[in-house]
């Protein structure tokens, strides 16, 4: 099971440690708000701005689950490759939904910057790294995004790799200095601040136990209360229940792992020379960097469709952090912890109506903080009816998932990667 927020090095840096009260009695709002993470706080704070009074209730606290713990990549992707899209919904949509990603990375930075989101703590620049020697098709990655985003990366050889990083592990690489790291649980609980500035309300410890969606008035109930409003979202992820039959079979929960290290900035300094996120090619890659000024590295990586224990957790990310930096041997784990991720099945997130003023917004799993700021934008849009841009992810819907042979699916389709990844790197 997750670790709550104490066991976590989130905890040594909070900004604010407010608790909120949990749902009581019958509260009427324009719009119910179900989740308190990324995708439910960018929603619920862009239809404040647009006029309405949401409403959120969450079944633990703020940014409880991923959106809180975890790796805080701030970059313009999607875990869905662009062939893939492409074939899904055509090029001129998969052209328009990456340039989404790349507004996504402005506006998690416009949110911290305008904001005034302390602790976020933004520190620019992302090295994805290759494991094996090639480079022809990096070179036609960067030159695509230059000319179809203008989006500029820069190619890194063997040697400008070894001026940043003291490893033998990495071939080539790609920089973008556009891309950036944030403090991602200091972030939501700045997006959950603005939007109770703004008059929003927001119910923790209030598991929805009841949903109905189908009149024109929506009603949400929990143990002690219900919520009531004539539009709905549900905005849920890794730890989607059976609230709504149809969100659960549509979601994968695929755990993830992480852990940070002692404070050692000298030891740290040896190995790893820069500030920037590091992000290598594997399909469930590893993802590090330095925080706290240098003084802690912070690692995660790995997927299994079920969450493992604190201590095998630190075990499988030391054998990798020791097998790209031996330097590191001597590095002790502080703190480690797994939680879980939602998927969807064809690796995209899932952004829509489900019924008459009824909409979804889940499967972040995998595509990094910006696809949750553009894509509880551009669902408030829709809701407030500014844009149509909602309709860019209307090819990727509530697909059941596959229910447990989904999950070992999903596990088998892993170690199969892993051992492609083992063979081509050999």
């Amino acid at each position: 099971m997750p670790l709550p927020y104490p066991a976590t090095y989130y905890a040594q840096t909070l900004t604010e440690t407010r608790a909120r009260p949990a749902l009581q009695g019958v509260v009427e709002a324009d719009v119910i708000v179900v989740g308190a993470g990324l995708a439910g706080l960018v929603t619920a704070l862009e239809l404040a701005r647009g006029g309405l009074k949401p409403v959120v209730i969450e079944a633990r606290a703020v940014g409880w689950g991923a959106s809180g713990r975890n790796g805080g990549i701030v970059s313009p992707a999607f875990a869905c490759g662009s062939d893939a899209i492409a074939a899904r919904v055509g090029h001129d949509k998969a052209r328009a939904l990456h340039k989404l990603t790349i507004e996504g990375v402005a506006r998690v930075r416009g949110y911290i910057n305008d904001l005034g989101i302390t602790g976020a703590d933004p520190i620019s620049g992302l090295l994805n790294l290759r494991r094996f020697d090639r480079a022809d098709d990096l070179h036609a990655y960067a030159a695509e995004f230059a000319e179809d985003f203008g989006y500029e990366l820069t190619y890194l050889d063997r040697a400008a790799i070894r001026e940043r990083l003291v490893s033998t592990r990495y071939f080539h690489g790609l920089a973008d200095a556009q891309a950036f790291h944030i403090h991602p649980l200091n972030y939501v609980r700045g997006l959950a601040a603005e939007f109770e500035r703004r008059g929003g309300r927001i119910f923790e410890n209030s598991p929805a136990t009841q949903a109905q969606f189908t009149a024109a008035e929506k009603r949400i109930k929990t143990a002690q209360g219900e919520a009531r409003a004539p539009r709905v979202v549900f905005a849920t992820g890794g730890y989607t229940d059976g609230l709504v039959p149809r969100l659960k079979r549509a979601v994968l929960p695929i755990a993830t792992y992480m852990m940070v290290s002692e404070v050692a900035p000298d030891l740290i300094a040896s190995a790893i020379r820069t500030t920037e996120a590091i992000l290598d090619d594997r399909r469930a890659s590893d993802y590090y960097r330095v925080i706290e000024g240098g003084n802690r590295l912070l690692w995660g990586g790995r997927i299994t469709t079920r969450a493992a224990s604190s201590e095998g957790v630190a075990q499988e990310l030391r054998r990798e952090m020791i097998g790209a930096y031996p330097q590191l041997a001597s590095l002790k784990t502080e703190l480690s912890w797994s939680g879980q991720m939602g998927y969807a099945r064809h690796l995209m997130p899932q952004v829509g109506a489900m019924a008459p003023q009824t909409w979804h917004i889940t499967a972040f799993g995998g595509h990094g903080l910006n696809t949750t700021a553009i894509a509880g934008k551009v669902l408030a849009e829709s809701i407030l009816g500014e844009t149509d841009r909602l309709n860019l992810f209307s090819g990727f819907g509530l697909d059941w998932a596959g229910g447990p042979l989904g999950l070992a699916a999903a596990q088998a389709t892993y170690w199969k990667l892993q051992l492609q990844d083992w063979w081509r790197e050999r």
